[in-house]
């Protein structure tokens, strides 16, 4: 009752100095323009997602400059959310999504909106199966493939399969059946790969039309039982690099219609191993094809800390397999990606905030941090 009579007293007030003819000032900070970003997009444009873990079904994804730290833009991208998939032309971005009709409950929806680069507006809905993988953001949940034609996206119900959407005619093509076998890692302008729960790689072959022509099943590429490999690989080519919770590097690479493993090799030196160094995060390795480095998070510890964050990142030449730098980080660190070009930067999560830090990859300088990016930031992706 105080509350309501001190609201009332105070409209009156304002109802009578308007009558007096006191005229409200404008509210410049009221006036709002709406401009479009530039395109082709920035090389060093960074896509920052956000499953916001405290509250889930508000997925979002930040758009940041890696270059001058400004704030360019946010997507609000419903529940469980993984992470938006660029094509290379960098006019779309796909992002696949989950809506329910009472916002925490009833009939799930499952969508992939595509929206303008430039203007970030909606401009298509595909709808797909509610099957989507609910999980802690990979990698490997979506991904184009290399032709940007299919977008492939990983489905547990727990039944795995792999949903194909035809990006061409924004259709829904159907399902893969990948029986034991998680993601989808495209491989090609028609083929993708999951990772099998005996460490082998389940290679998938697709027609024109989008569907599945051929499965090939490879035997086991690394010791899974002993020392498993973290479920983000990195690409250049036709070789992809696991590494394993001890740290060991397993390139994977196409061969034909399968998929053969190259000889593994060590980050750590015995010394090294003994003192409890291995990588760990959730994005835990970045590459540049240009430079021929691998960038790995590093921390001390057991050997189940491979989720751990990390103050190091370890740089690798990828010809010699040696240890060519070491970068303190500012802060400890759960992800890191390189930018694509010439003149490349590496962005990094830092942990348990909602801070983004901007590296020189070449001299280890932190070149800023960016803050206030959404609540809990996991997955970072670049412009291809």
């Amino acid at each position: 009752m105080i509350v309501g009579t001190a609201l009332a007293a105070a409209v009156l007030s304002v109802s009578g100095a308007g009558k007096a003819g006191a005229a409200l000032p404008p509210d410049v900070g009221a006036t709002k323009t709406v401009e479009s970003l530039p395109s082709p997009p920035g090389k060093h444009w960074l896509w920052v997602n956000d499953f916001v873990f405290p509250h889930m079904t508000d997925g979002t994804v930040h758009l940041l400059d890696g270059d001058s730290g400004k704030y360019l833009g946010l997507l609000s991208v419903g529940s469980s959310f993984s992470h938006v998939i660029l094509p290379r032309d960098g006019k779309l971005v796909y992002s696949p999504e989950i809506y329910f009709s009472r916002g925490t409950r009833g009939t799930r929806t499952d969508v992939v909106t595509i929206y303008d680069t430039s203007t970030l507006k909606v401009v298509g809905e595909i709808g797909i199966p509610p099957k989507r993988v609910s999980s802690v953001p990979t990698s490997g949940n979506a991904e184009l493939t290399d032709d940007d034609r299919f977008l492939l996206i990983y489905n547990f119900t727990p039944a795995q399969s792999v949903s194909v959407v035809d990006t061409m005619s924004r259709s829904f093509v159907g399902e893969v059946e990948t029986p034991g076998c998680a993601f989808a890692f495209a491989s090609g302008p028609r083929s993708f790969f999951g990772m099998c729960a005996d460490a082998s790689f389940l290679a998938v072959d697709l027609d024109d039309s989008g569907h599945a022509v051929r499965q090939t099943r490879t035997d086991a590429l690394f010791d899974g039982a002993h020392d498993p490999v973290a479920e983000h690989p990195v690409r250049i080519g036709n070789t992809w690099y696991y590494v394993s919770f001890d740290g060991r590097i397993h390139p994977i690479r196409k061969s034909g219609a399968s998929f053969v493993a190259e000889p593994a090799w060590p980050l750590t030196t015995a010394a090294e191993r003994r003192a409890g160094w291995r990588p760990g995060g959730v994005q835990q390795l970045a590459i540049h094809a240009g430079l021929g480095r691998l960038y790995v998070i590093m921390h001390q510890g057991g050997r189940e800390t491979h989720k751990d964050p990390g103050k190091s990142i370890w740089v690798y030449d990828l010809a010699s397999h040696r240890r060519v730098q070491t970068i303190s980080a500012a802060h400890p660190l759960v992800s890191i990606k390189a930018s694509t070009d010439d003149q490349p930067l590496l962005f990094a999560i830092v942990a348990e905030s909602n801070v983004i830090d901007v590296y020189a990859p070449t001299t280890g300088k932190l070149l800023r941090s960016i803050k206030d990016v959404g609540t809990t930031p996991s997955l970072i992706v670049t412009t291809p």
